[in-house]
């Protein structure tokens, strides 16, 4: 038996007709796939910026607990006291949570003022301390750089200009 003859002429015809439709459908296929491979990239970044959000959210949450763990560690009274060092413990775990969620307690004296990381909220004039220094701090800050959650209230040594 023989097999019928194929018409190689028909079926050039055919797929020079078809080429125009395979390269649109090769360009949209590439088209997809590079809208969905930017997709990714977007959606991966808007999470982390998202995770990002909550983890301040949440650190924001605790201020007001470590402030308040600050208040009763300053009101003590003289003398050891079980409940006092556990009060401090609690607040020393607490600020080490906040310093694994990304947000490091900041509150040295003595350092050059720094209106990033630090709010004045007076000024004392010391001639034994150098000019724009910070003096005491009033209220710690948490965060550094871009991820800041708050900065440390200070007593700042005014300027001798």
């Amino acid at each position: 038996m023989t097999e019928p003859a194929e018409d190689s002429a028909g079926e050039r015809g055919q797929d020079v007709a078809l080429a125009p439709g395979v390269a649109e459908v090769e360009d949209r296929w590439r088209r997809a796939v590079a809208d969905l491979d930017n997709l990714r990239k977007r959606y991966a970044r808007e999470l982390e910026r998202e995770r990002e959000a909550e983890r301040a959210r949440a650190a924001s949450w605790w201020l007001p607990v470590l402030d308040n763990l600050e208040l009763a560690l300053a009101h003590r009274k003289s003398g050891e006291d079980p409940v006092i060092e556990g009060v401090r413990a609690i607040r020393d775990q607490a600020v080490e949570v906040m310093g694994l969620l990304g947000f490091p307690r900041h509150d040295e004296a003595g350092v050059p003022f720094d209106p990033a990381r630090h709010e004045v909220v007076s000024v004392v004039e010391d001639p034994a301390r150098p000019p724009g220094v910070v003096v005491e701090v009033v209220r710690p800050g948490y965060g550094q750089g871009e991820r800041q959650l708050r900065p440390a209230a200070v007593v700042v040594n005014r300027r001798q200009d």
